[in-house]
């Protein structure tokens, strides 16, 4: 089965009570039983919802995997990876990451004497240097929130893989419609269900899909003990955005590239990260892991000055400037002091994010009049 057709049809089946096309939304906190412990597969609804299951079914079917399971945000599903290691335990993360991935492992987990070290990633033999023998994970975003780096994810599985090392892939950026990470040997994939999958700004949700059974058991009772689940509305929503995903993110890509090519020609653009341009350092990798190059890119101006970089975003009449991303409207966001600003300044200074660097999630309006947004906010 194809993408589209699996976006629409995978794991999903008419109501067997009323016929509708539509998944209902179960809206109800518990289900009665017949007699104690005899009931028809649903006993209180943080445990299994009817509409939850769905969806996470569906999910697991786009990103070829065997387990769907969805959180509250994509920050409560990262939460619940990181409750399957112990203290003592070492992760390693891309240098480069969303600023909540990177606060929750600092400012929370740390704390409970998790290890943490960031490695620059886009060199895959760095890694082999940086594992130790307490290593027990690897996290990695591909391409890279907010620069646009690329990982090498099957290079990256051939080192864990060996040592029992599980490897999670935030697959946000590309969604399943571009890259399926298990298929290239990661062992989790983790979501934000609140940008593509959702796609229309309306909800806050995390998934994440594998294939391990004992680990996929672990993940649920996690899900179950610590509560952290979505609602059978918020799951219907993200159910009705993959409907259309495969042709969303086809318009995403479309408008991106035309946007990246015209900013890299701009006098005023001093660099352009999107990985759709030949010139960026992971082109070739993008062409062979992905199919496509996705809705994100970032940019910086000429002469990096903070007040030009303000003036811009304040400027902007088409692109909304606010946190977040893969929604059909088209939004700027400064990560240095909006989505990164978890981040130690010296730290987002030594990886390569400049105080100055605009990102944009590019919509499905007309590439011409985000074009010529742009142009008029940048002169």
């Amino acid at each position: 089965m194809n993408f589209g057709t699996k976006a629409i049809h995978a794991g999903v089946e008419p109501d067997p009570t009323t016929g509708a096309i539509m998944t209902p939304i179960y809206q109800t906190s518990t289900y009665v039983q017949e007699s104690p412990g005899k009931h028809k597969g649903y006993e209180y609804a943080r445990t299994q919802n009817p509409t939850r299951d769905v969806l996470q079914n569906n999910l697991a079917a786009l990103e070829n995997g065997k387990h769907g399971i969805c959180y509250a945000s994509g920050l409560a599903a990262t939460d619940a990876i990181l409750k399957l290691f112990r203290p003592g335990d070492e992760i390693i993360a891309s240098n480069d990451l969303y600023g909540g991935t990177y606060r929750i492992m600092v400012r929370v987990f740390q704390e409970f004497g998790l290890k943490f070290r960031f490695v620059d990633l886009s060199d895959a033999s760095a890694l082999e240097e940086a594992i130790t023998p307490n290593t027990k994970m690897v996290w990695i975003e591909t391409p890279t929130n907010p620069l646009l780096r690329l990982v090498d994810i099957a290079a990256v599985a051939n080192i864990t893989k060996p040592g029992g090392i599980q490897l999670v892939v935030d697959n946000t950026f590309a969604s399943p419609y571009l890259q399926n990470p298990l298929d290239l040997g990661a062992d989790i994939v983790v979501h934000s269900a609140t940008k593509y999958l959702g796609g229309h700004s309306d909800t806050v949700m995390g998934a994440i899909v594998l294939n391990d059974d004992e680990t996929a058991q672990k993940l649920a009772f996690i899900q179950n003990a610590c509560g952290a689940v979505p609602g059978p509305q918020d799951c219907f929503l993200v159910l009705r955005g993959i409907k259309t995903l495969h042709v969303r993110m086809q318009r995403h890509c479309e408008n991106a590239q035309k946007i990246a090519e015209y900013l890299q020609q701009h006098p005023k653009v001093s660099a352009v990260h999107y990985p759709g341009l030949p010139t960026h350092h992971g082109h070739d990798l993008a062409k062979r892991q992905m199919r496509g190059f996705g809705g994100m890119l970032s940019f910086e101006l000429v002469g990096d000055r903070m007040d030009e970089a303000t003036r811009v975003m304040e400027s902007f009449e088409v692109f909304s400037l606010a946190e977040s991303l893969g929604g059909v409207e088209s939004l700027c966001t400064h990560p240095a002091s909006m989505t990164h600003a978890s981040i130690p300044a010296d730290e987002r200074h030594k990886n390569g994010l400049k105080d100055t660097l605009i990102r944009l999630s590019v919509g499905i309006e007309d590439a011409d009049d985000l074009i010529q947004d742009l142009a008029q906010a940048i002169g």
